[in-house]
């Protein structure tokens, strides 16, 4: 199961947060060219596909398992709970990614950090001059 391959809910908006398919994002990502927050993006992205393609399957069980007859009462709970943990996992991830998404500047907006090559610190800054009293000991006052 790989949460590279399978659509989410939301590849949308992450498209249109950083300006490029999912496939290209995370071609980026693991070229190393990827932005903290766009990695970041990417993996609560996995993690909600891998929790999406799980619904789907507590889903298919619970609708096969009724198709074959009467279940218990026990069987109805358990799988109610099965779904709501699966619900409640999806939620997290699809929050979890949507309140990173809103911290992003708009694609309008040419400061913001948008997907693409981090830039390299090449320059380093000269030493700090010391001040007027740099070293000096106060003497203790009696």
């Amino acid at each position: 199961m790989s949460g590279i391959d399978t659509s989410t809910s939301r590849d949308a908006a992450l498209q249109e947060a950083f300006g490029a398919e999912v496939a290209a994002l995370y071609a980026q990502a693991a070229r190393g060219e990827a932005y903290a927050v766009l990695q970041s993006a990417l993996e609560l992205r996995s993690f909600l596909a891998v929790a999406e393609e799980h619904l789907e399957r507590v889903h298919n069980i619970a609708e096969s398992d009724s198709q074959m007859g009467e279940q218990s009462r026990a069987d109805l709970d358990r799988l109610d709970q099965w779904i709501e943990a699966a619900l409640a996992s999806c939620d997290l991830y699809e929050s979890a990614l949507d309140e990173l998404l809103l911290t992003l500047p708009p694609p309008s907006d040419p400061h913001g950090p948008r997907a693409g090559p981090r830039p390299k610190v090449t320059a380093t800054a000269p030493p700090a001059r010391a001040g007027p009293h740099a070293g000096a000991v106060q003497a203790r006052r009696l």
